[in-house]
């Protein structure tokens, strides 16, 4: 009996979809959840001197937040 790809969350998904690679059925039901929220976050641009890098530790972190916050 498969799971129920609707209430799984989105890593969830991922995972049982890497376990089990030949499951057409959950890869488009993972493909449907990337389709439904494709915003990952900001996207930053390239530091352009060395001063612009001096936000990056601060930049790193609100990173790490918001993929904490995914899981």
């Amino acid at each position: 009996m498969k799971p129920n790809f609707q209430t799984m969350s989105r890593k969830e998904l991922r995972e049982y979809v890497l376990a089990h690679r030949d499951d057409d059925e959950a890869f488009y039901a993972l493909m449907d959840k990337i389709k439904q929220n494709p915003n990952r976050g900001p996207v930053f641009p390239a530091p352009k001197s060395i001063d612009d890098l001096k936000h990056f530790p601060e930049l790193l972190e609100k990173h790490r937040q918001r993929k904490q916050e995914e899981q």
